[in-house]
């Protein structure tokens, strides 16, 4: 992986905890501001990782993850009952690694 896609990885870190710091304190001007950022890296990284498949599937994995983190604060910010919409972003991020590792798994049983 390149420097610039691990930089721009340890830079969505800190959006990412910034966001869910806002969250934790109720902070939610800054706190809803920090998804554009955090999500925006986040597909950014998936996209710039497209070319490897594990790396962009667990990135996209994370996309669906960020994602659903968001969508449970702002229900809990507006109180709105959205931990559906956010439980199924979160399985889907969850299908897409299970999916890619039991291919990967048939994959080297096929080479056995």
């Amino acid at each position: 992986m390149s420097d610039q896609i691990k930089a721009k990885e340890n830079l969505h870190i800190i959006f990412w905890l910034i966001k869910d710091f806002c969250w934790a304190l109720n902070i939610k001007p800054v706190g809803m501001m920090m998804i554009i950022p955090t999500v925006s890296l986040a597909f950014y990284i998936a996209y710039k990782t497209r070319h490897h498949l594990s790396d962009f599937i667990h990135n996209l994995a994370v996309c669906f993850w960020i994602c659903a983190n968001a969508t449970w604060m702002l229900g809990e910010f507006f109180n709105h009952e959205w931990r559906i919409i956010a439980a199924i972003l979160f399985s889907i991020g969850i299908s897409l690694i299970l999916a890619f590792h039991l291919r990967e798994f048939i994959n080297k049983r096929r080479l056995l």
